[in-house]
């Protein structure tokens, strides 16, 4: 295995001690993984690209540890709402069913790599566009969410009297 690889690894193993240090509101541990899960993502793709050590296994893995730690932020804030009994609507946004697309894609892609025959152009940039709409729609989400919490839950939103 190489260092880029283990580097995103180790960003897959620490996404429940994530969800765990957010369960038990240790926020500023979760704060400290979640930066060093930031962090990490960079680095195993500069070390990938300094020492020569890009792999089909790590064309995998990143996009994983990424959408892993992303999906984990949006079940959270589900969490929160559910557990602070506030009733609300979700639904996908454009966005999002925008990403899921590109997500599919890109690993339609990448798996039909040797049979496709695109110009490698083409997957960096699919690559980076898929990025996009996944920041895209992880900031949607968050902006639903704090919304929902700061506003004193507008006209779709109300709390339950439990």
């Amino acid at each position: 295995m190489t260092i880029p690889n283990l580097i995103t690894v180790i960003r897959i193993i620490l996404a429940p001690v994530f969800i765990v240090y957010m369960i038990n509101d240790q926020l500023l541990y979760a704060l400290i993984i979640f930066l060093i899960c930031s962090l990490t993502d960079g680095i195993d793709g500069m070390v990938a690209r300094f020492f020569n050590q890009k792999s089909n296994l790590g064309a995998y893995l990143d996009p994983l540890a990424d959408k892993l730690l992303l999906d984990v932020m949006i079940l959270l804030g589900l969490l929160i709402l559910l557990l602070n009994r506030l009733d609300f609507k979700m639904k996908p946004s454009m966005i999002s069913k925008i990403n899921t697309c590109f997500q599919f894609l890109l690993l339609i892609f990448l798996l039909g790599k040797d049979y496709l025959h695109f110009p490698p152009k083409f997957y960096s940039v699919f690559f980076y566009l898929t990025a996009l709409f996944t920041i895209s729609s992880g900031l949607h989400y968050m902006y639903y969410w704090f919304k929902i919490l700061g506003d004193g839950l507008g006209s779709d939103h109300k709390k339950s009297d439990d």
